[in-house]
């Protein structure tokens, strides 16, 4: 049977600063990300399976990107562990939903880390094709599996 890719769209806003970078993107600042995530495989076959005809369930698919990324990015400040003082952001009130990671938080390392993460949870007949991240309306990043 036919490979068939399936794409969902994301939606999330998300704050971060860029450690020791020359331009204004040094100082806190957010965006409206779009991510639009594909996978590939083959329609299911077996007709006493619930999801005859699919490759995946356009709902597994969100719960899976949801819970890796959405809900835990969503309206959170994102900063590099390299940004000196980090820790006077903990436990902040305005700082509820913080998150530091082991990387620069620009639009090309997070698709790479949001890669990781759905690949992990993904059926075992299902491949991740690629990712698309908006960081603007006309700027984003993309991830493709054949380059990896």
């Amino acid at each position: 049977m036919a490979k068939i890719r399936l794409t969902k769209e994301f939606r999330f806003e998300m704050a971060h600063a860029l450690w020791n970078y020359d331009g204004l993107c040094k100082n806190i600042h957010g965006h409206s990300y779009i991510l639009f995530v594909t996978v590939m495989g083959e329609p299911i076959k077996d007709v006493n399976s619930h999801k005859l005809g699919m490759v995946m369930d356009f709902g597994d698919l969100k719960n899976i990107v949801s819970d890796e990324i959405v809900d835990q990015l969503d309206h959170s400040v994102v900063l590099s562990k390299a940004t000196p003082n980090i820790e006077q952001y903990r436990n902040q009130e305005i700082f509820k939903r913080f998150f530091v990671t082991d990387y620069q938080p620009t639009c090309e390392n997070m698709i790479v880390d949001f890669a990781e993460r759905i690949k992990k949870r993904l059926p075992d007949d299902v491949v991740l094709h690629s990712l698309k991240l908006h960081e603007t309306a006309t700027s984003f990043a993309e991830w493709y599996a054949e380059d990896n």
